[in-house]
């Protein structure tokens, strides 16, 4: 009798669940399911009420309804009875982080609490953190503190402990009513089984946790306020559970609710690019696997720490036991062609797609492939969500030069394309630079399957055991499982050429506006209130 594993991935927009064949890797059913909110980044549904710049919140309780959905589909086209589901694991984007009560219920689905912003999800890109994330890294320093250098140095906006302080600031009524503060996926993996767990990947990558040393000093919290002295003992728990191991069994009102069988297993909860990794088949040193969606994440493994300016961690057995896993990541990507897709394609672009049935995104990739590495003459900068590596800067933003009055959209389209590639393009050479290898590039995710242009650019510019019938580790469920698309790009010489050129123009720019040498952009920004 066959046995199958339920992957659900909760992404920035949806849920999506999936059916696999433990012991072939064979996809066998897949659904998604969008959020009815979405991301609440310019108000809060509940009132209407504006919310302030740079805040990405998220209501949760969209997250259970598209599990329950996608769960119910993949059941329903599958045929697969519940009995012959062994395992379930979650991912989740991080830090997405959320206040809870007593019961384990988030703050936001208690009417008191339901107008106040502070009570929701603080989605991964909620920037409106940096203040907070500035005072963190500025005590650490003054203090010595050692972990900022597992970092690259800086500790960002995005991460846990930063929107946590920003609630004590802004929200103080809503701190002292959480009696928990949980990652997202660590929420969902506490509905299935009933159970507190929280999983090593989003605490060492997040949250400043090491496996050696457990999270900072109470008194390092202590500085940064002393109502946060406590949080880890208050808010937390210090009982971290590693990658792969099982962290209860599904509930029977759970289990109702999919339409699962009382008593699955269910796995700890893990980060959503962390994940890809032996999905991708890279199960050792030297590949770095690129996880291209909203934004992208950069993945390598180590069999040694190093310290590399502006990565977002290394964490031992973060992403696979046995190693160091190194991230780093851009904050604005698919996020980047999504917007000018929405916001910038004249009105006969949008006709033309419509009367060729395509999208606008097929349109502009189109266009933009007849066009030749430096022939519009525009160069940008990767900023429109800030930079996550290697400057670690929520405050700066986008940057588009040389446009003319005969500027075309497609030749915009491009620039932003070239400037994610060449931001990656700067997070290897930090790799190479600092004594991580980086030889070979695994790129997966929703652009890579979409867009062959993206592709070719930046090729050119850069939990159940065996005895449930499933596996015992990570890497032996990787060998059996995983699948990656025999694709290859390969540089085409004459367009890396002229990118090394057009690379050298970035990393000025790069420079200069990131580095100090210009802080128009967070002056602009801080004028924009």
């Amino acid at each position: 009798m066959a046995k199958y594993s339920l992957g659900i991935d909760f992404g920035t927009l949806s849920a999506r669940a999936l059916l696999v064949d433990v012991e072939t890797g064979r996809e066998v059913a897949t659904s998604v399911s969008d959020y009815r909110h979405g991301v609440l980044d310019e108000t809060l549904a509940a009132t209407g009420a504006k919310l302030p710049p740079d805040w990405a919140l998220q209501d949760p309780g969209d997250y259970l309804e598209a599990m329950e959905a996608a769960v119910r589909d993949v059941l329903r086209s599958s045929g697969v009875p519940p009995g012959q589901v062994i395992g379930i694991g979650v991912d989740f984007t991080a830090c997405t982080m959320l206040p809870l009560d007593a019961a384990g219920q988030p703050l936001c689905f208690d009417a008191a609490w339901r107008a106040n912003p502070h009570a929701y999800v603080k989605l991964w890109k909620h920037h409106a953190a940096q203040p907070e994330a500035n005072l963190i890294n500025e005590v650490a320093a003054a203090r010595g503190e050692s972990f900022p250098a597992r970092y690259g140095g800086k500790i960002s906006s995005e991460w846990f402990f930063p929107k946590a302080l920003q609630i004590l600031d802004e929200a103080p009524e809503v701190y002292a009513a959480a009696a928990r503060l949980m990652e997202a996926g660590d929420w969902i993996v506490l509905q299935l089984t009933g159970r507190e767990t929280r999983n090593a990947c989003t605490a060492g990558y997040k949250a400043m946790w090491e496996k050696a040393g457990g999270f900072p000093s109470r008194d390092y919290f202590a500085a940064l306020a002393p109502a946060f002295a406590d949080v880890v003992d208050e808010k937390m728990i210090r009982d971290i559970s590693p990658i792969g191991a099982k962290a209860g069994e599904l509930t029977p009102a759970m289990a109702a609710r999919l339409g699962l069988a009382p008593g699955t297993a269910v796995g700890v909860a893990n980060v959503d690019a962390h994940v890809a990794v032996p999905a991708a088949t890279v199960t050792r040193e030297g590949v770095m696997v690129m996880i291209m969606g909203t934004s992208t994440c950069h993945m390598v493994l180590g069999r040694e720490p190093k310290i590399v300016e502006g990565m977002c961690g290394y964490v031992e057995d973060g992403i696979l036991p046995g190693f160091f896993g190194f991230e780093a990541g851009q904050s604005c990507v698919g996020d980047h062609f999504a917007w000018f897709a929405e916001s910038c394609v004249p009105a006969a672009y949008e006709q033309e797609a419509s009367r060729r049935g395509i999208s606008a995104h097929d349109l502009l990739s189109e266009r933009a492939a007849a066009l030749k590495p430096g022939e519009s003459g525009l160069i940008a900068l990767d900023w429109w969500n800030g930079n996550r590596s290697v400057l670690v800067d929520a405050d700066l933003t986008g940057l588009m030069l040389g446009m003319t009055l005969n500027t075309k959209p497609e030749e915009m389209y491009r620039a932003l394309i070239e400037a994610t590639a060449f931001g990656t393009r700067v997070i290897i050479e930090a790799f190479q630079g600092n004594g991580v290898a980086v030889d070979e590039i695994v790129a997966c995710g929703g652009l890579p399957e979409r867009n062959e242009l993206l592709m070719q650019i930046y090729w050119g510019a850069v939990a159940a055991g065996s005895s449930a019938g499933g596996y015992d580790t990570i890497h032996e469920a990787a060998e059996k499982m995983a699948r990656v698309k025999d694709r290859t790009f390969r540089p085409n010489a004459a367009a890396h050429a002229v990118y090394d050129r057009l690379f050298a123009e970035y990393r000025k720019l790069h420079d200069f506006f990131g580095r100090g040498g210009n802080d128009v952009m967070k002056t602009l920004k801080a004028m924009r209130g």
